[in-house]
């Protein structure tokens, strides 16, 4: 389990490093774009971090590539832990 020191420092390096299709996505998202929701990019929900989220509406926006194909497993875990922490 990382630290919170090491989970913002993370999240930082994340939001430098973003994908191309996660830069598209946040054209869209911020700034209230996407009928006035505000989203927040990198995102700290328990003890992940995840792309997008939107915590009036409790939504979670995760952009996978093609490199997620063989952690199938592991994505369903993590989308169960986020979903219990957003239910909560």
């Amino acid at each position: 389990m990382r630290s919170p020191e090491q989970l913002r420092a993370d999240a930082r390096r994340m939001g430098r490093e973003q994908t191309e299709a996660e830069s598209l996505l946040w054209q869209d998202l911020r700034a209230k774009r996407l009928d006035g929701a505000k989203f927040r990019r990198q995102h700290q929900i328990g003890d992940y971090i995840v792309d997008f989220c939107c915590l009036k509406h409790r939504l979670v926006i995760e952009v996978d590539g093609g490199q997620h194909d063989e952690e199938a497993a592991k994505d369903a875990v993590r989308t169960r832990r986020i979903n219990e922490q957003v239910s909560g």
